[in-house]
């Protein structure tokens, strides 16, 4: 019996990035999901684990990021990303179209998620809720 949900462990360290074109890859296969997903679902990970570990556990070799998918019956993919920090407040984060940030070479992370999921966190802003209606394709 497959299990219904797939979970994954990662070190607070840029170098787990490494792991993530298998693992999408794993999650297209399990979930049968359209391979046209795959490059939407590559961004909005990795920019939620790239964030659990620089932001959230602030590359802290102590701590985890920790990520759980799960397929409902009406094919939405929902992919939670938990850090081990101590959160934060996403209305604080600046606009990456505000023409004073244009130029920075960071920031665009939050708005490049809520272009390719419907995003929303926990109150204390340590758990990133992605979800991706896989039924349509994404083209």
């Amino acid at each position: 019996m497959t299990p219904s949900n797939l979970t994954y462990t990662f070190e607070s360290d840029f170098k787990e990035l490494d792991r993530l074109p298998e693992i999408i890859s794993e999650i297209v296969t399990h979930f049968a999901i359209s391979e046209d997903f795959e490059a939407i679902l590559m961004l909005a990970v990795s920019e939620g684990i790239t964030n659990a570990i620089k932001h959230g556990n602030k590359l802290d070799e102590t701590k985890k990021a920790h990520m759980r998918c799960e397929m409902d019956a009406a094919k939405k993919l929902m992919i939670k990303i938990e850090d081990e920090g101590n959160g934060f407040n996403p209305d604080t984060i600046p606009d990456p179209l505000a023409e004073e940030n244009l130029l920075k070479p960071s920031g665009r992370g939050v708005y490049l998620m809520n272009q390719t999921a419907d995003v929303s966190y926990n109150d204390k802003g340590n758990i990133l809720n992605l979800s991706f209606d896989v039924s349509k394709s994404p083209l």
